[in-house]
């Protein structure tokens, strides 16, 4: 990519997609194509095509995508699944027949089975069964995988993979009712705290092990993969290291100053009870993360204080 490129970012508004244009505009590139769903839909074949056709993009961030937490991914099974596939399965072709010069999948680590060997490798992918709850997304994120792959094997596309672990920063979902867990525990703490309520309630038993990446620090690997990596295997991007859900609870509670009791809800699932990401081909590719989560957290929790009531809700 140099100064001039045309650049897509699909999905730019979300997380994902926004971190990625803010790591862009830092390091000088500024021409950029940026469309929101109400102006192009990614599901709509026809839509999408007339869009590549005008804008003609040289490079494509594909981190448009319907995504969740545990609750959302379970109830809104079907919707997960097909809107993902259309989004990809239109991105993506259009992308092989308008000759981008190169395109960036974004993925998930629930791609990996329920129980593959932890930490996760690359080669884990397919070899087992998916977690339930989340079978739906990974399947649709798997797709993506093998599209890039078999387009760059059939056609020479110079299409690349990577796959995220569970991510968190500025302009995350807040929504209890389909937001992640990192997000959810910052705001049930922080209303706990300024209600003084006893307790916070939180799902399952707390034993799963997570990892968590700050999105500034997923959009500088994705953008260090775009100009630095051209193969085949779809990459894992993360910190290399995990922790408890209930360490993780105990640690926001202690940054939003929350005084009450932790309480645990057993009917709610805990979902994969590990999912670390083995980064050892990421730092063989000359990147490792700079944020640390505890430092991470206190940023979240500061935009959040700020935007509380804006936008967050």
């Amino acid at each position: 990519m140099d100064f001039n490129s045309k650049i897509y970012i699909a999905g730019h508004r979300g997380m994902v997609g926004s971190a990625i244009h803010r790591n862009l505009q830092s390091k000088g590139y500024k021409n950029f194509i940026l469309k929101t769903s109400e102006e192009i839909d990614l599901r709509d074949q026809v839509q999408v095509s007339k869009f590549f056709e005008t804008e003609k993009p040289d490079y494509v961030f594909l981190a448009a995508a319907k995504v969740g937490g545990i609750n959302a991914n379970n109830i809104y099974r079907a919707e997960f699944l097909y809107d993902n596939l259309m989004i990809q399965n239109n991105v993506i072709h259009q992308a092989y027949l308008n000759k981008v010069k190169k395109l960036l999948f974004l993925g998930s680590s629930c791609i990996y089975p329920k129980l593959a060997p932890q930490p996760l490798k690359e080669e884990y992918l397919l070899s087992g069964f998916l977690e339930d709850t989340n079978e739906p997304y990974a399947i649709a994120k798997i797709t993506g995988i093998k599209m890039c792959e078999n387009y760059r094997r059939q056609y020479g596309c110079d299409f690349i993979s990577v796959m995220p672990t569970n991510l968190y920063g500025p302009n995350d979902n807040y929504n209890l009712n389909n937001s992640h867990v990192l997000p959810a525990l910052i705001r049930k703490f922080h209303e706990a705290k300024e209600n003084r309520e006893p307790f916070v309630e939180m799902w399952g038993t707390g034993k799963p092990l997570r990892e968590f990446l700050h999105a500034n620090d997923m959009a500088d690997a994705c953008v260090h993969l775009m100009q630095n990596y051209n193969g085949i295997q779809h990459v894992n991007i993360g910190t290399g290291v995990d922790l408890s859900i209930k360490d993780l609870a105990v640690m926001i509670k202690n940054i939003v100053g929350y005084t009450g009791e932790i309480k645990h809800d057993l009917t709610k699932p805990d979902g994969t009870p590990r999912k670390l990401m083995d980064v050892s081909f990421l730092h063989s590719l000359g990147w490792k993360h700079k944020i640390e989560l505890e430092e991470g957290i206190k940023e979240v929790y500061k935009e959040f204080k700020e935007k509380k009531g804006i936008k967050v809700w």
